[in-house]
């Protein structure tokens, strides 16, 4: 297999087409898509510099290499690509690629980034940035740590592991996910989400788990959680006091204290959810906004 080492490319399309290359220890700057349409290609202690460095490729194996910030879109139309050690500071990175596996990896501007992949396997990566994988489908998620709003939009069988998510809107529109083991913090969690599955996980939310269709919850803790379940479809088994539930459209939730149970009679049955709680402070036919805008 032929070897570029220690190189320093510059220049538009630099090693564009390459096949069976070893690129190890070089430098990409100043000139846009460098390994562009390029397969069966290995890096290797690689620095890219400039926009669009891997585009249309076809098993790419990178190892201990760096994206700068201006290496931004950088992969982009690439199917059967491994990143391995690696830290990505530009934005944009990874759309419409198959088969993408990363591990130890850390997106320091990870806006719209992992955007409509498909069979994406995660593996202790961290990333900040909002709209993390949105779109994206069949997602093998261990060990993710992600600061930044509005992930996995639209996302469809995907299965999170082990992971600490600081994310609002998380999982929007989502189909077929499961959560295991893992920390959500975040406003208006799981909204509008069909099969969202959580299991021994701990949540913080304000107005989370709302507008959901099988919303699925075993052995799970809700923390500082306020309105939660507004017209879900619920089979929630909560571990802890849970602040406030709001409309649950149906199915059984259970905790051992609720600070305050609101059902609005002329919005939902109050009957087509079984609520298991042996220590509910206050019951309530309207939500406190509405009590104050009648006081006025």
């Amino acid at each position: 297999m032929k070897e570029y080492k220690q190189r320093n490319f510059q220049g538009e399309r630099a090693l564009y087409g390459i096949r069976d290359v070893k690129v190890t220890d070089c430098v990409f700057e100043n000139g846009e898509s460098p390994l562009k349409e390029c397969e069966n290609v290995e890096v290797s202690g690689c620095l890219f510099r400039w926009k669009y460095p891997l585009w249309y490729g076809k098993n790419i194996k990178a190892e201990n290499s760096t994206w700068f910030e201006m290496a931004r879109a950088g992969v982009w139309y690439t199917d059967g690509i491994t990143v391995k050690n690696a830290v990505i500071e530009a934005p944009k990175n990874f759309r419409r690629c198959k088969d993408v596996a990363l591990e130890n990896v850390d997106f320091f501007h990870a806006e719209e980034t992992l955007w409509n992949c498909a069979g994406v396997k995660l593996k202790n990566v961290r990333a900040r940035g909002n709209y993390f994988a949105m779109n994206c489908s069949d997602m093998q998620v261990d060990g993710l740590i992600l600061d930044g709003d509005y992930s996995f939009d639209g996302a469809v069988n995907v299965t999170v592991k082990n992971s600490r998510l600081l994310t609002k809107d998380a999982f929007w529109n989502s189909k077929n996910v499961t959560v295991y083991d893992s920390f959500i913090s975040g406003e208006y969690f799981g909204w509008n989400s069909e099969n969202l599955t959580l299991v021994n996980c701990t949540i913080q939310s304000l107005q989370g788990m709302c507008y959901a269709k099988n919303l699925k919850m075993i052995n799970c803790k809700l923390i500082d959680t306020t309105l939660a379940f507004e017209y879900s479809s619920v089979d929630a088994e909560i571990t802890s006091r849970i602040e406030s539930v709001f409309n649950p459209a149906s199915g059984k939730i259970s905790a051992p204290a609720i600070g305050e149970l609101i059902l609005e009679k002329d919005k939902v049955d109050a009957k087509a959810t079984e609520i298991s709680c042996n220590d509910i402070a206050t019951v309530s036919d309207m939500p406190e906004w509405l009590k104050n805008k009648n006081n006025q």
